[in-house]
């Protein structure tokens, strides 16, 4: 047999053996039927120039779904990611946009499941020690209720789109401790607050990995652009309210896409 030879036969068995595993391949991009799933993070809250036809859920033609559909022009494109949507919502009023010829799917669930919003009110707006009581409590929650609802949901979407190529996408750590920020939160807060976040990444990690979807995080691509980083690509607290806390147009181009384009 020539060098050739073998390593064509090698080939030939490893994508045979990744088949036979049921290993879940890289999407196509031109042939994609992609479909966007998802809270704010995924529907562009903060990146602005939201799509009229949205309303309330404000999908923006920033946010790194529509990015990618730009840039990769696949088959079909559905993009019903909602602000405020929970792991609940996106099952009941997201999940549609599915079908069995959906060939990837991106979503962003959790976050509002555990408070998040409260947890940051919570931490601007009281003391030290409320914040600190109100982010475990939504570690709490994480660990215990998460998962169950996560599974729930990776479910339905496993149900709807069998032959899907599913990748969910994690929440940035939010704040550089000892970074630039003279005022606001204290390091204690932030502290708290980031390994809120780590720990929210690791249960969305996992239970991803148990149902058979990529997982791809986000804390790398915005490491050196938190807050306090003094190259923040998340909105502070800010005027409208709602987009504190969340990517500007440049964490969904920079930070979001990158981390999806790298998995789908």
């Amino acid at each position: 047999m020539s060098v050739r030879t073998f390593w064509a036969s090698l080939s030939t068995l490893a994508i045979a053996a990744v088949a036979a595993l049921g290993v879940a391949q890289p999407a196509s991009a031109a042939g994609a039927n992609y479909v966007a799933l998802g809270d704010s993070y995924s529907s562009g809250v903060g990146a602005g120039n939201y799509t009229s036809e949205s309303g309330d859920c404000k999908r923006s033609t920033k946010a790194y779904p529509y990015l990618w559909a730009a840039a990769n022009a696949p088959s079909s494109f559905k993009f019903v990611a909602c602000s405020g949507a929970t792991t609940t919502s996106v099952s009941s009023g997201q999940l549609s946009a599915l079908s069995s010829s959906t060939t990837l799917v991106s979503v962003t669930a959790g976050g509002n499941d555990v408070g998040f919003v409260d947890v940051m009110q919570t931490c601007v707006l009281q003391s030290e020690a409320a914040c600190v009581n109100r982010v475990n409590t939504a570690i709490s929650q994480v660990r215990t209720t998460l998962p169950g609802k996560l599974d729930s949901l990776y479910g339905g979407i496993t149900s709807r789109a069998p032959q899907a190529r599913v990748v969910v996408l994690g929440y940035p750590r939010f704040y550089k401790l000892s970074g630039s920020c003279i005022a606001g939160l204290t390091e204690t807060e932030r502290g708290a607050i980031n390994n809120a976040s780590d720990i929210l990444n690791d249960v969305l990690a996992k239970r991803a990995a148990d149902a058979g979807f990529t997982f791809s995080g986000v804390a790398d691509e915005f490491t050196g652009h938190e807050l306090c980083s003094g190259d923040a690509w998340l909105h502070s607290v800010t005027i409208p309210i709602t987009n504190s806390y969340h990517p500007k147009a440049v964490g969904q181009s920079g930070g979001y896409l990158p981390a999806f384009r790298s998995a789908a």
